[in-house]
């Protein structure tokens, strides 16, 4: 095993890397795949509830490239593998521009690699729990003009945000910095689903509090909306990941009962 190797096999384990696993992915190290089947074992249905947010995600991001958007801030990114959110974008307009942001620095790097070409799209090594170190980035700055239109993405990731005030601030501050017809994306574990009423619940979020650098948590439908302050909510509003926009071929897993999906979704446009 080579010394690169060996440390990478040490890499303690992150929600990013776990979320990865969870999809199928590859970029994930053991400590992600120990953490990862913990919580499996704990939830079996993890993995299902990740590939609902991320059939979320892609379908929000096609609305909004659809809708004009050019320009894409993807926060606590992880790793743009299958169906990400430049492939997406580009899809629809070639010359739309990502910044994925990730506080994972392996992260990033694999990142890097992955989008090595492509002169639209950047990783960046930063913490959105401090939105000015983002929005005053050099490489965002290359990339966004934020006197124009920019759809901040916030998929999965503020529910490791447990401090309210920290996190209702840094979305306000995000938002700010945006243009008139800009875009807010957000995801985010239930207190309503299934998953906040579990038996497990305490002891699945001592899993990432223990292993990971991101403990976690969980807020109610209204207080999602609340992050919208400032916005006109799209249709249908703060809905289960699994009810926003549903198209053909989307993931079937919760079908039946969407309050099992556990993430509510929205879209919110900037006035």
């Amino acid at each position: 095993m080579t010394d690169e190797a060996s440390d990478r096999s040490r890499k303690p384990a992150t929600a990013a890397r776990m979320y990865d696993y969870y999809l199928g992915g590859v970029h994930n190290f053991a400590a992600d795949r120990e953490a990862a089947e913990k919580i499996i074992a704990m939830q079996p249905t993890f993995p299902a509830i990740a590939r609902a947010n991320r059939a979320f995600l892609g379908r929000a991001v096609r609305f909004l490239a659809e809708s004009g958007v050019r320009q894409f801030l993807d926060l606590g990114s992880g790793m743009p593998t299958v169906g990400n959110v430049h492939e997406i974008a580009q899809d629809v307009t070639p010359d739309a521009r990502v910044v994925y942001v990730d506080i994972d620095p392996v992260a990033v790097s694999e990142s890097t690699d992955i989008l090595a070409g492509n002169r639209h799209v950047v990783a960046v090594n930063a913490d959105m729990r401090n939105p000015k170190s983002i929005l005053d980035h050099p490489q965002v700055r290359d990339l966004i003009d934020f006197s124009r239109p920019t759809a901040v993405l916030l998929a999965a990731v503020l529910h490791f945000v447990p401090d309210d005030d920290q996190a209702y601030g840094l979305v306000d501050e995000l938002r700010s910095a945006l243009a008139p017809g800009s875009y807010l994306l957000i995801s985010h574990a239930s207190t309503e689903g299934f998953l906040a009423s579990s038996e497990n619940v305490e002891a699945i979020k001592s899993v990432y509090s223990q292993q990971t650098a991101t403990p976690g948590g969980t807020r109610s439908q209204a207080g999602v909306e609340r992050f919208f302050a400032g916005t006109e909510l799209v249709e249908p509003g703060v809905t289960w990941s699994t009810t926003w926009r549903p198209a053909d071929g989307d993931p079937s897993d919760f079908a039946d009962d969407p309050r099992l999906s556990c993430i509510w979704a929205a879209v919110g446009k900037v006035v």
